[in-house]
């Protein structure tokens, strides 16, 4: 593999940007196939709004998550436009799941605040970088 043209690909947009990039290449090309494909129903979960979908259920909502994930890949490989506001809307998406998932798993608001605050950063940074995305 040629590591220039992965280094070169990094610096093409901001590093935390790089990074939720290829965590969406991650999701696609690996994790995804592999919850859909291989993993067996009866350990199923995909978490929407913080709401834990198993069995069936969370086997239905996996290629929704996996068209996501690929979007999310070719609009930060890509830069494009179409990108702001749709991946802030996303991370805010999950900033209502970390939270409302601690208080129904565990009931804890503290864990829920820092969990929801901490994608906070990701979600007000992807929100301010509408001049980023210009493909």
């Amino acid at each position: 593999m040629n590591f220039k043209i992965v280094i070169q690909d990094w610096n093409s947009r901001p590093w935390w940007m790089s990074l939720i990039f290829y965590f969406c290449i991650y999701m696609t090309f690996i994790y995804m196939p592999f919850d859909l494909f291989l993993k067996p129903v009866a350990e199923d979960e995909e978490i929407w709004f913080g709401f834990t979908l198993t069995g069936w259920y969370a086997k239905a909502t996996e290629p929704l998550h996996w068209l996501i994930y690929g979007f999310g890949a070719y609009g930060f490989w890509r830069m494009k436009k179409w990108m702001w506001p749709w991946a802030s809307v996303y991370v805010a998406q999950i900033v209502i799941a970390m939270f409302v998932w601690n208080i129904l798993k565990d009931n804890n608001l503290m864990a829920a605040s820092i969990s929801a605050l901490i994608f906070c950063i990701p979600m007000v940074a992807l929100w301010r970088s509408k001049d980023k995305f210009t493909g």
